[in-house]
């Protein structure tokens, strides 16, 4: 693999969670994999059996990916062997995101995410009240 040297002047990143990472400099391997179950409800009721995650087949479905059947050739030519950043300003990452400064191999990014909203029937919005 082709290796730089990373330099980066100034980084200021805000908030960084959920499986996320700051990579700086070169990587071979970045796998990142998020799962978040995602319920709005309009009254606050709880049956106990909520996060279920095997319950939803969005969870473990395979994904199919398409095969890759194209050649790639090419000829690399760094005179340079630096990667320079003056600023990176990044008010957030999050749910299995990366930044990466660097050189990498092989990404595998999955995200999964189940959104479910949870209404009342129709005329019982004065029962919450």
């Amino acid at each position: 693999m082709l290796q730089r040297t990373s330099n980066i002047d100034k980084l200021n990143v805000m908030v960084l969670s959920y499986s996320s990472i700051i990579q700086l400099g070169d990587s071979c391997i970045i796998n990142a994999l998020s799962r978040a179950l995602a319920v709005q409800r309009e009254a606050e009721i709880f049956f106990g059996n909520e996060g279920n995650f095997p319950a939803y087949t969005v969870f473990y479905k395979p994904i199919p990916l398409p095969p890759i059947n194209e050649t790639v050739s090419f000829l690399p030519h760094n005179p340079n062997p630096m990667i320079k950043v003056k600023h990176i300003d990044i008010i957030g990452i999050s749910a299995s995101s990366i930044l990466h400064v660097g050189n990498s191999r092989n990404v595998s990014m999955e995200a999964r995410v189940k959104h479910i909203r949870q209404e009342l029937p129709f005329g019982h919005e004065q029962d919450i009240k």
